[in-house]
């Protein structure tokens, strides 16, 4: 998942929106006060200029995004993965073994490994003859298949099948209850669950029950997971008949399927943030973009832009595109800042246009105007030459964790020139000083930067702390600008390390 929440200073030229629906929202907290009406924040797109990224395509499903800034894209029906970039045909990268594609299942989610530049895995969850299951392959290598976990009940309903890795480097998946509404409420059973397992599988320490990979419990058929900047999760669940629902996630948590449709008001279940009837929605992909949830409408036929309160809370949902590219079922930001949405009119319950099915991308609002920038402020101490070898850590072991930090870089863009704020926050144990390391996938070069000494070696860029902001214990985060220019593409940078160890991207 890609969170950015940067808030760029610019002047809003208007909101595109056809109305707000008659979703309704939790009535637990207050909401946060909106945006100001003059700020431009990440999360502001102009809908009203689409982008073809690809067409011709049948049911593409799940979507994550590779360093390079292409996308992977699973296709339900054939069981091929597909490679998208703009101006660019779809070109496939692997064909999955075993896939069934009867009903509602096939070849669903796909998640890239947050150390793709380490491991090189993509994940897909797809159907088989007698299963759902997760596989894991490398594009090096894509006939070779290793299974990460089977043996989930399937049926022609409720499969779920959306896989994306946390902020915490773990793999989770949204499983329905394959038409047996027992399912969900049985803590033995995986169906109706989200799961979170390590990427190999296994059973983390630290989830709700000992050995066990449930999550969370209660669900019918989740098909949205995203992560805000705090590292909430958010999920987006199919209702029955009445109402479809989305889900603020906590470890543990019972939210309530098939006792509940809804809200219950019950203590025994956690009631959902907000719900829409299922005409409006039938929700499936979802995606954080700085303070705002986008939620992929199916018989809905439109993008829902929900608000988020910076404390868990949401605001009052916006319908957008209503209707204006048929069955939406698949939401993501992308690494170049656009938002990326995938059409499901041939699934057997749409009626597909001449260049169905599509994925279409929508450009930032704030993408056209110079940004300002902010200059460092005149009291924070100036930069000093960064030293000739890199600052030792602290800590008791001398290998990092598989994930060392939470990385969100947060760009603004115009013609030939960029800024970026990075947030680094630290996953291992308390250091006394801090270097990241990244990877420029095209011709940026850094000109500029505040609150941390940057240098730069052909591709490859070294950020140390200055000599205020090195202390940084487990859990915090601290932050940093640069300002650089860049030639025909602008791609998020790659292969981020934090002393050394890997770190998860946002």
């Amino acid at each position: 998942m890609r969170v950015r929440s940067m808030v760029a200073a610019a002047v809003v030229a208007g909101v595109a929106a056809t109305g707000a629906g008659t979703a309704t929202l939790a009535g637990a907290a207050p909401a946060d006060p909106a945006p100001a009406a003059t700020t431009l924040a990440v999360g502001d797109f102009d809908f009203t200029r689409p982008q073809v990224v690809a067409t011709g395509l049948t049911v593409p499903w799940g979507m994550d995004f590779l360093p390079d800034g292409s996308a992977l894209t699973a296709l339900r029906n054939s069981g091929q993965v597909v490679r998208v970039r703009p101006g660019q045909a779809p070109a496939q990268v692997a064909q999955i073994s075993g896939v069934t594609a009867t009903g509602e299942g096939g070849l669903l989610g796909l998640a890239v490994s947050p150390g793709y530049a380490q491991d090189g895995y993509v994940y897909v969850y797809l159907s088989t003859a007698t299963d759902n299951r997760i596989v894991r392959f490398r594009l090096t290598a894509p006939q070779n298949q290793e299974p990460v976990l089977t043996g989930l009940a399937r049926s022609t309903i409720h499969n779920g099948g959306r896989i994306a890795f946390g902020p915490d480097g773990m793999l989770y998946a949204g499983v329905g209850d394959a038409g047996q509404t027992a399912n969900a409420q049985n803590p033995q059973s995986r169906n109706g669950k989200i799961l979170r397992m390590r990427p190999d599988g296994s059973v983390p320490s630290d989830n709700p029950t000992a050995g066990s990979l449930v999550y969370s419990l209660g669900h019918r058929n989740v098909q949205g997971l995203t992560w805000d900047a705090q590292g909430r999760l958010y999920a987006a669940e199919f209702g029955q008949n009445t109402w479809d629902e989305v889900n603020l996630i906590v470890a543990g948590g019972n939210y309530g399927w098939p006792t509940v449709e809804g809200r219950a008001n019950d203590p025994r279940f956690r009631d959902p943030l907000l719900v829409w009837t299922t005409a409006e929605a039938s929700p499936s992909g979802a995606a954080v973009a700085g303070n705002r949830l986008f939620v992929a409408a199916l018989r809905g036929t439109r993008l829902w832009n929900v608000p988020l309160t910076g404390t868990g809370g949401v605001g009052t949902p916006t319908a957008e595109l209503t209707g204006a590219y048929g069955r939406l079922r698949t939401v993501e930001y992308g690494p170049d800042g656009w938002l990326w949405v995938t059409t499901s009119n041939r699934d057997g319950r749409g009626t597909p246009a001449a260049t169905d099915d599509r994925i279409l991308r929508f450009p930032p609002r704030d993408t056209t105007p110079p940004p300002t920038t902010t200059p460092p402020p005149t009291t924070v101490p100036p930069t000093t030459p960064p030293p000739t070898t890199a600052p030792p850590t602290t800590g008791p072991p001398s290998t990092p964790p598989p994930v060392s930090c939470r990385v969100i870089w947060q760009p603004n863009q115009w013609t030939g020139g960029f800024t970026a704020e990075v947030s680094i926050t630290n996953l291992g144990f308390s250091v006394t000083s801090w270097t990241l390391t990244w990877t420029f996938g095209a011709d940026q070069r850094v000109t500029n930067a505040w609150n941390a000494q940057v240098t730069q070696s052909g591709a490859t860029v070294t950020a140390r702390n200055a000599a205020w902001n090195g202390n940084l214990p487990q859990s915090s985060t601290v932050s940093f600008g640069l300002q650089g220019t860049f030639g025909a593409s602008n791609p998020r940078p790659a292969a981020f390390q934090f002393n050394g160890g890997v770190c998860l991207v946002q």
